[in-house]
């Protein structure tokens, strides 16, 4: 499931394949993917003209082209790819974006939950305003202030994009872990020093996973237990549990993550 560190990854592609290239053609082969854009229109306002950025913002792909700036939003399995154009297609390429004579970048997605748009600058305004701040950059001011107004889960207010963009469930879990909450914390009753935690917490597992462009399964992270049927906890060696807290699969270690009182 792509979130803010597999996106990160998405925009050095976009960034190494075709920036400040020609788009020379645009392919749509579903457009079950394309939101609110005309296949046709998709190719008249882009054909000519080059990706001028790589911008990420939460779990946003960002690529302006000096005109509309096309959005990208990779749901549970999108991917962002550089080919070569006599490549062969796969099943799951949806959108192919030829730039130079040598490359083309595409769009694979296999369940199709989310996709392209096409975005004049009040557009992508609106969409951006209604997104937090970044999860890699937010400060810890507005951090503890955003998470003091929450009145539901941790794991709820981890997840939601409009209060820290970018934090999906592997990532909520992890961080979680990591700073020894349990999930269903109320995130407006935690002290000030959790909160602290927390935030530091979070900005040491997204600067690795991060560098990794995924959460990496490492044996000393929940991630690399979170997918055994009987997985044990790193950290303490007790075994796992598993549940649904804001309506999402939730792993977490009973002994390190207490539940609240």
């Amino acid at each position: 499931m792509p979130e803010l560190p597999d996106v990160e990854g998405f925009r050095k592609v976009l960034d190494s394949c075709a920036r400040d290239r020609r788009i020379q053609q645009v392919e749509v082969y579903d457009t079950g993917v394309l939101h609110g854009v005309s296949e046709g229109r998709l190719r008249r306002e882009l054909e000519g003209r080059r990706f001028t950025g790589a911008e990420r913002h939460g779990k946003w792909l960002l690529a302006p082209t000096g005109g509309p700036t096309v959005m990208l939003h990779f749901g549970m399995t999108g991917q962002l790819l550089c080919c070569r154009p006599g490549d062969e297609r796969h099943a799951h390429d949806r959108v192919a974006f030829t730039v130079g004579s040598d490359r083309q970048l595409r769009y694979r997605d296999q369940r199709k939950l989310k996709g392209l748009w096409l975005a004049d600058d009040a557009e992508l305004a609106r969409t951006l305003d209604a997104q937090g701040p970044d999860a890699a950059a937010v400060g810890r001011e507005d951090f503890d202030s955003r998470i003091r107004r929450r009145r539901g889960s941790l794991k709820s207010a981890l997840t939601d994009q409009s209060v820290i963009a970018g934090v999906g469930n592997l990532l909520a879990d992890e961080i979680l872990w990591h700073a020894r909450l349990h999930p269903a914390r109320r995130a407006g009753g935690l002290t000030d020093g959790e909160r602290c935690r927390l935030h530091d917490d979070m900005r040491t597992v997204l600067r690795s996973s991060v560098r990794a462009e995924c959460v990496p399964p490492r044996e000393s992270w929940l991630t690399g237990h979170r997918d055994d049927p009987h997985g044990m906890c790193p950290r303490c060696g007790t075994e796992l549990n598993r549940g649904r807290t804001a309506g999402r699969s939730t792993v977490w270690c009973p002994r390190c993550q207490p539940e609240p009182a």
